[in-house]
């Protein structure tokens, strides 16, 4: 996993105006449930349209349901950033 797979699935589902995704697993580094993966821990920052209507819970739960896979098998912690 990384943040490239990331990028793609959101920006091919969202069409946003702006989309970053960062990898911040090296903060996470020495907590004891980390999967010492490297690619574990991510904060997405976005803009979009189809999130502009939807509030903070709703707007995360669609950006959760988008990586549900990624999720449930790959990542570790979600930060979530979305810009109206």
């Amino acid at each position: 996993m990384n943040e490239s797979i990331i990028f793609k699935k959101l920006n091919d589902y969202f069409l946003p105006t702006f989309l970053e995704i960062k990898n911040e697993s090296e903060k996470h580094a020495n907590h004891k449930s980390s999967p010492q993966t490297g690619n574990s821990h991510f904060y997405v920052i976005i803009k979009c349209e189809k999130l502009s209507n939807l509030n903070r819970i709703q707007g995360q739960r669609e950006i959760f349901r988008v990586l549900e896979k990624e999720m449930k098998n790959d990542i570790h912690a979600l930060r979530i950033k979305i810009i109206y």
